[in-house]
């Protein structure tokens, strides 16, 4: 029997982020594959959905410049009562902002109660630190999260690093690890995509170029990227940065890109939508450069190395739990000057750095719809425990 599950998140597309890739990753893998998917997501102004599952949108209000996205609110009798219809079997909840409180809601009457499942995706100590000024709300909103969480059924985490930033959150019942994925098939971008990348940017064939796909944020570790350039500069190595994605800080980043003196060097592409576009890009670079100790997965590292190129990150971060050192990708300390002596380190051994990379493709690369089956499997699993078995 095909299952229908509900699939919530604050975010999704025209949003980009990573977590928005992986609940329409998953939307995609269930219709696609599996069974049969249903959006349930915050409305954003003049977005048409236009996918072969449904997409519910519901009422929300501006609130981009203090948390990045638009806040739901899941209280409208009129969807929840049309989300309810849909007669779901199981729902995963991948923010316990809006959408947990909607799952909540959603379960609240005794017909409509399904296993909830929860992916914990993010960092939410830092978000909350990071975009809530007051001591006060932080408690607040941290209590509110703490409780959505510890309402699932069943918690997931994406890593096991990520598992300790969840206890340290304040969880202590048990949890899963189940992995997130890629869209990217293996396989670097056409030589015309790539020699394309060349010509708009002037590059020669054998020029030196690293890239980082992210918000554009500081607490992204942006800063220890721009100053390790710096002193690779410095010590007389000539290459090209692609900063690719968008955000609140972008702005301040390029200014302290022209202050680093690397305004020639580093270039700001922006959100790039166009799934085979990026891939070109991660294609034609030699190294990624990701020290972001906030990441609990870190999607980029997957694409890049389904596009044979290798990753640098910050030694015992989430998104190196992966990696193994020289072999499969590059790891430093989370300052400039450590990641600058890795990355003079990788670009001097270039046929290493090659192979590094297509190591990368065999160890690194894990695909989305991999991730999915494994996923509903597990759906299944809770479905047939006794206590939901008899409700079906």
């Amino acid at each position: 029997m095909k299952l229908k599950v509900g699939l919530l998140n604050d975010s999704f597309p025209p949003i980009i982020d990573g977590v928005a890739a992986a609940t329409k990753a998953y939307a995609d893998n269930i219709h696609n594959k599996l069974g049969e998917a249903v959006v349930i997501v915050p409305k954003y102004p003049h977005v048409v959905d236009d996918y072969d599952y449904k997409v519910f949108r519901y009422h929300s209000v501006p609130s981009d410049k203090m948390i990045g996205y638009r806040a739901g609110n899941p209280f409208s009798p009129k969807i929840v009562s049309e989300i309810r219809d849909e007669k779901l079997d199981i729902l995963h909840i991948h923010c316990p902002f809006a959408s947990g409180t909607m799952a909540r809601v959603l379960c609240a009457a005794k017909r409509c109660r399904v296993p909830k499942v929860f992916t914990y995706h993010t960092k939410f100590n830092t978000d909350i630190k990071t975009r809530v000024k007051f001591k006060q709300i932080q408690r607040i909103a941290h209590k509110f999260v703490l409780s959505n969480i510890n309402h699932m059924d069943e918690v997931w985490v994406v890593s096991e690093k990520t598992a300790e930033d969840l206890r340290e959150f304040g969880y202590k019942g048990k949890y899963r690890v189940m992995r997130n994925g890629t869209d990217f098939k293996k396989g670097k971008a056409n030589d015309e995509q790539i020699g394309e990348i060349d010509r708009v940017f002037r590059l020669q064939p054998d020029e030196t170029v690293f890239i980082f796909v992210g918000r554009m944020m500081w607490y992204k570790n942006v800063k220890i990227i721009l100053d390790s350039l710096k002193i690779v500069k410095d010590n007389g190595h000539k290459f090209r940065i692609f900063f690719i994605g968008d955000g609140r800080d972008r702005g301040a980043i390029e200014k302290y890109a022209e202050l680093c003196d690397l305004k020639k060097e580093a270039v700001f592409i922006g959100e790039i939508c166009d799934r085979e576009k990026l891939r070109a890009f991660y294609s034609r670079s030699d190294l990624l450069i990701f020290p972001s100790t906030y990441d609990t997965c870190g999607l980029v590292v997957m694409e890049a190395a389904a596009c044979d190129c290798p990753s640098l990150l910050v030694r015992n971060s989430c998104a190196a739990e992966t990696i193994t050192e020289n072999v499969d990708g590059y790891l430093c300390e989370e300052n400039a000057e450590s990641c600058a002596e890795a990355i003079i380190s990788a670009i001097s051994a270039p046929e290493k750095l090659k192979q590094t990379g297509k190591n990368a493709a065999e160890t690194v690369y894990y695909p989305w719809d991999k991730a999915v089956e494994e996923a509903y499997k597990r759906y299944e699993e809770i479905l047939n425990q006794p206590k939901w078995r008899k409700k079906r």
